[in-house]
């Protein structure tokens, strides 16, 4: 849709650089600078940032992976893909966001009109995952208030909800046909799960309640925009900090925390020579740093032009990769000591996915000594550490709207507090499936296709779009305009050649490893398959869309018009005229303010 004719007059002496018309609608850069607000502080980006990239993920996924692919010798993998594929592409996406001013969609436009449908994509897949992810944050609210009870709930068979015949009140561990009281009050109190994806068996009307409460609150932090997230993110980013360093204090006291601890570092080098181990760490970097979800992109947007973008990423990235493996000492630690006290061996205990932070660890504090301070502190951190995720893949969708059909929907909805709120509460009734007592077998089908699938053919694109077309010259002299000085040899490098590779690599591995979804031992029917590949295709579709569009808007033969829509619309020279001419109205501006105080 097309702004109206008033934001679409260029000067004739700049009308050649100007960004054309498109289907996403490219709107000038002056415009865009003029209108866009800061960062209060560097800070606030920096824990913004933190935030989103220390998730869940980073508590019950990588603790897993580590001991499952090699102990500590996974760490070799890891810290290596985190400093040829994490670090550059945080330093990319930070560089794009941060020059155009501009969020995920029309940033990309500009820099690679053939494949503009990369910057929708990731508008579109961080909206329906931020759908299904404040899912778990509704758990959180649920085991955070229970745990405020006399007794915790999950530690007994006693209760209604409990299937006595099957139920141990230890931990049976993950080979035994009994299930713990623990695993019991997840299935049958918070999902009261039904039997299939078939049978929705009605609505949970308690958890309808806390996602409700969970919007309310992802709302209350945002909907002032970076103005409020930016305050919001001084205590979310920080907190879940002194919980961990807590825990991690406590749980080394504990009998059998050695063991556990000892069974996630010791190395199995022989994993080393194993490819999937390389992808798999790969994999874990790509994701918990949250490339190609459009969330660094849009946040860097509202940076100040000169930034110490290169200061900030490896900020990003080395703290991402600590918390990951603070976590890992942090869970295994309970892990042992939870082995210890019902005698099972540590890999009868670990497992990943929910299932570590909702079932494993809420037994483990019903046993650890001053259980009823530790479980309220542990949800609240949990709490905490996914609101930040929340926040920016929210974001995403609002920074779209405002580029794309700002002045149209300001003059129909007045203020942009109504815009947060309209994108809140679209959010929250696409996630009332996940509520329903079916609701778990929807949330695993959604996050398998938008977590695993679509997410890598997004990466791709986007790296191939930027890397290859719009080229490492080009993102050289882009950052030299901003930071004084031309990128290293190593992140040219990194850029041209690794980064490319690597996310091919993990491409052709998710294509070659590729397993159904399914959750525990039930595997989902036909159409619900059919549903999930849907729900991958609604991010996925927009690259060939978009490229089919420009392509079709463009004059000459068929090649004439690819080689056409593979020159970008971003001049360089062009914008950083325009970006030091509103510095300098920017300056006389504070000057004029501050004489007449």
């Amino acid at each position: 849709m097309d702004l109206g004719a008033e934001h679409l007059q260029v000067p004739s002496d700049e009308r050649d650089f100007a960004p054309k018309p498109l289907d996403f609608n490219v709107t000038g850069k002056e415009s865009a600078e003029a209108q866009r607000p800061t960062w209060s502080g560097r800070l606030e980006f920096i824990l913004a940032s933190v935030g989103y990239a220390v998730g869940l993920g980073n508590i019950w996924r990588f603790p897993y992976l580590c001991y499952r692919s090699g102990g500590g010798a996974f760490l070799i993998p890891y810290l290596t893909m985190v400093l040829l594929c994490g670090l550059p592409l945080l330093f990319l996406e930070f560089s794009i966001g941060q020059f155009t001013r501009l969020g995920p969609v029309h940033a990309l436009a500009r820099i690679c009109p053939l494949l503009k449908g990369v910057g929708l994509a990731t508008v579109v897949i961080s909206f329906v995952f931020s759908t299904y992810y404040n899912v778990l944050i509704s758990w959180a609210l649920f085991y955070f208030f229970n745990s405020f009870e006399a007794t915790l709930p999950w530690t007994s068979c006693n209760n209604t909800w409990n299937v006595a015949e099957n139920c141990s009140s230890g931990y049976p561990g993950n080979t035994s046909h009994l299930q713990s009281a623990s695993q019991q009050f997840f299935d049958h109190r918070l999902l009261q799960k039904t039997n299939s994806i078939e049978e929705s068996g009605g609505m949970c009307w308690e958890l309808f309640g806390y996602l409700i409460f969970s919007w309310v609150i992802v709302y209350l932090c945002i909907f002032k925009g970076i103005k409020s997230t930016g305050k919001v993110v001084y205590f979310t980013a920080v907190f879940p900090y002194f919980i961990l360093f807590a825990l991690l204090i406590n749980n080394v006291q504990l009998p059998g925390a050695k063991n556990g601890i000892l069974f996630f570092v010791t190395p199995v080098w022989g994993k080393l020579f194993e490819v999937k181990v390389w992808v798999n760490a790969a994999a874990q970097v790509f994701n918990s740093i949250g490339i190609a979800f459009g969330s660094m992109i849009s946040m860097a947007s509202y940076n100040k032009f000169n930034n110490n973008i290169l200061r900030d990423a490896l900020i990003v990235a080395l703290t991402n990769s600590l918390t990951s493996i603070l976590a890992g000492f942090v869970i295994f630690s309970a892990i042992g000591y939870m082995a210890h006290i019902h005698n099972l061996p540590v890999d009868n205990i670990a497992t990943d996915g929910p299932g570590l932070v909702f079932v494993v660890y809420p037994e483990v504090l019903s046993t650890m000594p001053v259980c009823q301070l530790w479980a309220p502190l542990f949800f609240f951190m949990l709490l905490c550490l996914g609101l930040d995720s929340q926040f920016a893949t929210v974001e995403v969708a609002i920074t779209f709207i405002k580029d794309e059909f700002g002045p149209q929907v300001l003059r129909f909805i007045k203020r942009e507090e109504l815009l947060t709120l309209a994108v809140c509460i679209v959010g929250f009734t696409l996630g009332i499936p996940h509520v329903t007592k079916g609701g778990i077998y929807v949330f695993q089908l959604m996050d398998h296709y938008t977590a695993v699938v679509s997410l890598v053919f997004l990466a791709f694109f986007e790296v191939v779009a930027v890397c290859w077309i719009f080229g490492v010259p080009r993102i050289s002299l882009m950052i030299r305009r901003m930071q004084g000085k031309t990128p290293n040899i190593y992140f040219c490098v990194c850029w041209w050649l690794l980064c490319p590779l690597l996310v091919l690599c993990i491409l052709i591995s998710s294509i070659v490893q590729y397993t159904p979804a399914h959750y525990g031992k039930y595997y989902y029917p036909g159409w619900a398959e059919g549903v999930g590949w849907g729900v991958s295709l609604v991010s996925i579709v927009w690259i060939p869309l978009g490229a089919i569009q420009e392509i079709y808007s463009n004059k000459g033969s068929l090649l004439q018009r690819v080689k056409t829509a593979m020159i970008t619309k971003l001049d360089l020279d062009v914008d950083y005229a325009l970006t030091e001419k509103l510095k300098i109205d920017n300056l006389a501006s504070d000057n004029l303010i501050t004489s007449v105080a």
